[in-house]
C-alpha cells in the first residue's frame, strides 16, 4: 500500500488515497498498528481521501487507537495538501468530512485556510469551557502551562465522571498577550499530549473570546509544534465563519504491506 505522510504543526497524518476503496476500513488493529510510531509508519492519526458524489472528496478520520473519530482540523487542512498534490483541486475546494462541509483555501505562503463548523453553544463553568468545534473540548486555563503535566492531568479530565464513556479533549491554556495564547492539548483517541491540534485551538480562542479574555476575533495560538491563527465572526447566535490557518507540510511517502 502506497501513503503518504503529512504534518501540520507537528501534529502528524498517515494519508491515504482511497478513492479505489481499498483500504479494509474496518479494521482497527491495522489502522493502530500503521499509526504506531515503532512497530508501523507512526502518526497521531490516519486519514483516507475518498471520492464524494456532491463535492471534491470525503475525509475519513482515524485516531492512532485505530478507531474512526471526530473532526481533526490539522488534519483536514492537511488532507487538503495532500488533494491537491494529487491533482484533485487547485487552491480551493470543498469537501465532506464527519461534522458536515468543510470549505478551504490553499494561501500563497503554502499555509492551509480551514472553515470549521459554527459554534451556537459554548458552556461556560467556574474552571473550564466546554464546546464543540467538530470535536468536543474542555478548556482551562493554567498558570504555569511549561511544567505542566498534560498527559496525566488530561487524563484526569478526560476520563471523569464530567464526559462519561466518550470522553473529551482536553486544553490547557496560558495568555501571553491580549490576542496571543500558549495551547498544549491532550487528545482523546491518541490518549496523550499531541504537538497540536486544530480543533483545540479553535476551541481555545472561542472559549477565550466568550469569556473576554480577548475582544478579538483573529486569534493567535501557540501550540508545542508551531503557530495557528483562528479567526471567527461573533454574532447574535454564537460564532460563524469559523477559520483555521496554518502550515500543512509533506513529510515523506513510501509503501507498506498490510
Amino acid at each position: 500500500m502506497k501513503f503518504h505522510k503529512y504534518q501540520g504543526t507537528g501534529n502528524d497524518f498517515i494519508m491515504i488515497d482511497n478513492r479505489l476503496g481499498f483500504f479494509p476500513k474496518e479494521s482497527v488493529a491495522l489502522v493502530e498498528k500503521l499509526c504506531d510510531r515503532r512497530f508501523g509508519i507512526g502518526a497521531d492519526g490516519l486519514i483516507l481521501l475518498e471520492n464524494d458524489a456532491d463535492t471534491d472528496f470525503r475525509m475519513v478520520y482515524y485516531n492512532s487507537d485505530g478507531n474512526q473519530s471526530s473532526m481533526c482540523g490539522n488534519g483536514g487542512r492537511c488532507l487538503v495538501a495532500f488533494a491537491k498534490s494529487l491533482g484533485i483541486i487547485n487552491d480551493k475546494t470543498t469537501f465532506i468530512a464527519t461534522d458536515g462541509l468543510h470549505h478551504a483555501t490553499i494561501l500563497e505562503n503554502g499555509s492551509v485556510s480551514l472553515q470549521m463548523k459554527d459554534v451556537q453553544e459554548v458552556k461556560i463553568e467556574a474552571d473550564y469551557i466546554f464546546l464543540n468545534t467538530g470535536s468536543p473540548h474542555h478548556v482551562t486555563l493554567v498558570n504555569d502551562i511549561q511544567n505542566l503535566d498534560v498527559k496525566k492531568e488530561g487524563a484526569a479530565i478526560r476520563y471523569s465522571d464530567l464526559y462519561g464513556k466518550a470522553g473529551s479533549n482536553v486544553n490547557f491554556v496560558s495568555q501571553l498577550s491580549e490576542n496571543n495564547f500558549r495551547l498544549r492539548t491532550y487528545e482523546r483517541g491518541v490518549e496523550d499530549e499531541t504537538l497540536s491540534c486544530g480543533t483545540g485551538a479553535t476551541a481555545t480562542a472561542i472559549a477565550m473570546n466568550a469569556i473576554g479574555k480577548t475582544n478579538s476575533n483573529e486569534i493567535a495560538i501557540d501550540v508545542e509544534g508551531g503557530k495557528l491563527k483562528v479567526s471567527f465572526e461573533k454574532t447574535n447566535t454564537g460564532y460563524e465563519n469559523v477559520l483555521l490557518e496554518g502550515p500543512a507540510t509533506f513529510v515523506f511517502e513510501g509503501e507498506i504491506e498490510i
